[in-house]
């Protein structure tokens, strides 16, 4: 027992453990006080007369916590993050992903003390940890609403198409989008919707959905949209156009992913087997494969791997990627 109080893993978790109590200090405390400072902004919007979707946008940024706060002042980037979050469709703030980072990163060191590895060598494995897996999970997450939305983002068009040559302006034909089709296109939709009908020009609504879409077809619906509106023409015939081509990307996209699938799956099996093979040694004989992480010819030859391996996957990934 006294040997297990002065060990550092001890000392780790207690670290770790009053980091995660002093975020949630921050992120929690004081709520009446921010609850107030909302009012007073809606008041204070009110009385300058700003619009409502200035008043929204003011209180949006008035209502993140003590915690977001902090790690906005601390970042050298707060906006690029800010717009990387957004793009998830998840309501994620800085205090949240602060959390997931410092668990990720605490989790991390214990994994490595417990391994065996020095404190030092455990630490600046949980830094990179608990950097790059929340990063991951992010890019993750906007992959996969990028990837429902250009699956119905076609028929978001076509269905725009038809409302203009039934007699209805573009406008309402967005409305009718924002009914009809699922989210995520139907959320973007009503979202530009909300902000026409609160006084917001339709292009500079298309221009903020781009930015948090973030795919390059939004941005050629957006380009058709604002050059229509300065030169005129007919609007349905070139989103027809528009329609037809966003469905031949698609399936050019479908082919290519489908010819590529056996380069994919080798990748994946490839990548899998060290990290497989090491998992049934150290069940098999401990001792044997500790021997990689107790000495430091060991920990060369872990780094040597790590860095081919690294470079093995990127070439196969760069390899199997076309871009359309």
């Amino acid at each position: 027992m006294a040997e297990f109080l002065d060990s550092p893993l001890l000392l780790v978790i207690g670290l770790a453990t009053g980091g995660v109590a002093l975020c949630l200090i921050f992120a929690f405390a004081d709520s009446s006080g921010r609850r107030m400072g909302r009012r007073v902004d809606r008041i204070a919007a009110r009385l300058r007369g700003e619009t409502r979707v200035r008043a929204a946008l003011n209180l949006r940024r008035s209502s993140d916590g003590g915690l977001d706060t902090m790690i906005r002042r601390i970042l050298p980037r707060p906006d690029a993050l800010r717009d990387r979050l957004t793009r998830t469709g998840r309501k994620i703030g800085f205090g949240t992903y602060a959390l997931v980072s410092l668990a990720a990163a605490l989790a991390a060191v214990v994994g490595a003390v417990l391994l065996g590895l020095s404190l030092a060598t455990a630490a600046a494995l949980g830094l990179i940890v608990g950097l790059w897996l929340p990063h991951l999970v992010v890019g993750k997450l906007i992959s996969r609403r990028i990837a429902r939305f250009e699956a119905l983002f076609p028929e978001a068009i076509g269905l725009i198409v038809r409302g203009l040559r039934s007699g209805l302006p573009a406008t309402e034909s967005m409305q009718v989008v924002g009914r009809e089709i699922g989210d995520p296109v139907g959320e973007e939709f009503r979202r530009i919707s909300d902000q026409v009908r609160l006084g917001q020009p339709l292009d500079q609504a298309l221009g903020e959905a781009a930015k948090r879409i973030g795919t390059p077809e939004f941005n050629f619906l957006v380009v058709t949209m604002v050059v229509q509106k300065e030169t005129g023409g007919n609007l349905a015939e070139t989103l027809e156009n528009l329609d037809n081509i966003l469905r031949r990307r698609r399936q050019m996209k479908l082919k290519i992913r489908a010819m590529s699938a056996e380069a994919r799956a080798s990748a994946m099996i490839i990548g899998s087997l060290p990290f497989l093979m090491f998992t049934i040694l150290f069940v098999v004989n401990r001792d044997y494969v500790m021997t990689l992480i107790t000495t430091h010819a060991g920990n060369m030859l872990l780094a040597g791997a790590a860095c081919s391996m690294g470079t093995g996957i990127a070439v196969i990934m760069k390899m199997i990627r076309f871009e359309i």
